[in-house]
């Protein structure tokens, strides 16, 4: 079986953040989103990975390489533009071929272990299996409506209570998506949906199951998404202190500390993750923050809050809280009279203040 990681699309919903950064390698804990899902196709046996990539391939091809860190092999999938999910497999079927394969959204971070989907697909002797969630607000998502254990329909976004089953981001399907994909049209938005390919299958007759979540996922497409994300992980981490610490400085809770990272005369209140090479002094790290390589926060006080790399944020008078800060950003207090705010802003920005 391989594995089709999908990592193209615009991110408008994470303007100005990715403006400059692919939305797939946003760092959660530390970490790019995108890895997340290829250490979990890892954990599950796959060794041959496709990864779908669009005008962020340069970035995303950097970060991630051939896959010999991992001992697996990569291959990437150029899509011009981002013309939907299904067109994304349609694209991808040079590497594919006719063996089955999990496809699985770059910008999900799904806790379940693969392997126990990859069971049901076998078991179950599907042509397609979609992982599905309960949901409090279904009509957000793409639904599906069950019957005999097997899926019968799907909803995209329902106006009206049909099913509180909600697709996740992650699917197993065999050769006979392809045919589905040239069988169907683009929708309103000029894109050719992975959930029509779907329905196109049900429609001939194949069998599309379903694996139900036991843990949790996150789609992170949105700051609060990621913030969320953030705080879900942080809250599994490990203590793990590999930098200096002075004595005025004081650790509550779960926390981990990076190589070369230095702490002074501040508390650090867990969950907070710091990356190497960070310098901490006379400042407050609150509960569910992760800061990133080589950032400083010097008098200051942040928390439930992303900081991305090479950031620095000093003298700030107010506690940062539901932040997310990108890479190689200045947010510095002003200490002479007269007292004012001085703001070089972004697109799509949003600042609040006090």
């Amino acid at each position: 079986m391989k594995a089709l990681i999908l990592s193209g699309g615009i991110a408008s919903r994470l303007w100005p953040v990715t403006y400059t950064k692919a939305k797939q390698l946003l760092p959660v804990v530390n970490k790019p989103i995108l890895l997340y899902g290829i250490e979990s196709v890892i954990k599950a046996g796959i060794n041959d990975i496709g990864i779908v990539v669009g005008h962020t391939k340069e970035e995303i091809m950097k970060e991630v390489g051939d896959g010999s860190r991992w001992g697996v092999k990569i291959t990437y999938i150029y899509q011009e533009q981002p013309k939907g999910l299904a067109h994304a497999v349609k694209i991808s079927q040079p590497f594919l071929q006719d063996e089955p394969f999990i496809m699985f959204l770059g910008d999900n971070i799904i806790k379940d272990d693969v392997r126990k989907f990859m069971k049901e697909y076998h078991e179950k002797k599907s042509n397609a299996l979609v992982v599905l969630d309960k949901a409090k607000d279904p009509q957000k998502y793409g639904i599906a409506v069950l019957e005999n254990g097997d899926i019968v329909e799907l909803i995209e976004k329902p106006n009206r209570y049909v099913s509180d089953m909600v697709i996740v981001g992650l699917y197993i399907f065999d050769k006979n998506i392809f045919s589905a994909v040239e069988n169907i049209q683009p929708s309103q938005r000029n894109e050719l949906e992975i959930t029509d390919a779907i329905q196109e299958m049900i429609r001939r007759g194949l069998r599309v199951g379903y694996g139900e979540l036991e843990h949790w996922w996150k789609d992170t497409g949105t700051p609060q998404d990621m913030l969320e994300a953030n705080q879900r992980l942080l809250e599994e981490i490990e203590p793990c202190i590999q930098g200096c610490l002075d004595r005025q400085s004081m650790i509550q809770g779960k926390v981990t500390i990076g190589k070369g990272t230095q702490i002074v005369n501040s508390v650090l209140r867990g969950p907070v993750s710091i990356a190497g090479d960070c310098t901490i002094r006379n400042a407050y790290v609150g509960p569910y923050t992760a800061i990133d390589a080589a950032c400083e926060i010097e008098n200051a006080e942040i928390e439930y809050s992303i900081v991305m790399d090479h950031s620095a944020i000093k003298d700030v008078g107010k506690r940062i809280s539901s932040s997310l800060v990108g890479s190689n950003v200045e947010i510095i207090g002003c200490r002479q009279m007269p007292q004012t705010y001085s703001f070089i802003v972004a697109d799509n920005s949003k600042i609040e203040t006090v």
